[in-house]
């Protein structure tokens, strides 16, 4: 997964820093404030996919005495991050040029170069976003989109398509505030334009910020997960009972758990140790993304 969502961001990096480049370009030399939005817009996604990056790569640190379960939550903290820059940067800056140009409207000029930027970038964005909605699609597996929105445990392909798809979006509502500008001759309409894009960025914002938040403070692994172990440990005769099956995800490869096992009174003390080995190993071998596993055990007779 880490190589998928690696491909997703190189993709997504390269992309949005040409696309800013000439936005900017665009937006000095038309005065748009819509194109100067989307130019700011896609800066922001430049740098939160060098920030994804770098949370990947401090993800990867072995584990220490100071952090003894490793480093695998800072993706979920840099993923956080991301969404309240696109929050503070994009929607902030967004909503102040469009609020500043409706107070004091100018008119655009070389609207042609307008229209050949937003199509170049409508081009470029969307194949940045089909590369980042193939990839999702293929972690999915047969999971329904929301559903796997809402638990999936690797943020940075949905953080990616997220904000892909916001800039698809804002890229739209700037060609449409551009044109309606050109044609009604209301000059309102860029000012207007830069508002609603920084409004969807607002959105996309929290969104993300309220995904990344779950896996920040310790989510559990799916429920298919939890299930399976469960189902597992009770398959062997000598358990009596399975208690509380307790995980957490310290990463998007790394699931932490604690299981409460009640084994049957009549089997000798050593084998209660050499069982809960046995344990330990299966749940890793069927499950490749548990990596401790901490079993409470007791005899019930």
């Amino acid at each position: 997964m880490d190589a998928s969502s690696k491909k997703v961001i190189f993709a997504a990096l390269a992309g949005n820093s040409l696309i800013a480049i000439t936005k900017f370009i665009a937006a000095v030399i038309t005065g748009s404030s819509a194109m100067m939005s989307e130019g700011i817009h896609s800066l922001v996604d430049t740098g939160n996919q060098g920030l994804l990056l770098y949370g990947l790569k401090r993800a990867k640190q072995p584990a220490d005495e100071q952090f003894p379960f490793g480093y695998g939550k800072e993706i979920y903290f840099w993923s956080f991050v991301v969404a309240l820059l696109v929050f503070a940067l994009g929607a902030g800056i967004s909503i102040y040029e469009g609020v500043h140009h409706i107070l004091h409207p100018e008119p655009i000029k070389s609207v042609l170069i307008n229209y050949i930027v937003l199509s170049l970038a409508i081009l470029f964005e969307g194949a940045a976003w089909y590369f980042a909605f193939t990839e999702f699609k293929k972690t999915k597996g047969d999971r329904g989109f929301i559903g796997e929105i809402r638990g999936g445990k690797d943020p940075t392909l949905f953080v990616v398509l997220f904000e892909d798809s916001a800039a698809m979006l804002g890229l739209v509502v700037a060609f449409v505030g551009v044109w309606l500008t050109q044609v009604t001759g209301i000059l309102y309409f860029d000012g207007i334009a830069s508002v609603i894009i920084g409004l969807i960025l607002t959105a996309v914002a929290f969104w993300l910020a309220f995904e990344t938040k779950g896996l920040l403070i310790g989510e559990s692994a799916r429920n298919e997960v939890v299930s399976g172990i469960r189902t597992l440990v009770s398959g062997y005769a000598e358990v009596n009972k399975v208690g509380e099956v307790l995980t957490m995800h310290m990463g998007p490869d790394f699931i932490l758990v604690n299981i409460s096992v009640d084994y049957c009174g009549d089997i000798p003390a050593g084998r209660v140790e050499t069982l809960s080995a046995e344990l330990n190993e299966a749940i890793k071998q069927r499950f490749s993304k548990v990596r401790r596993v901490f079993i409470d055990s007791r005899s019930i007779a």
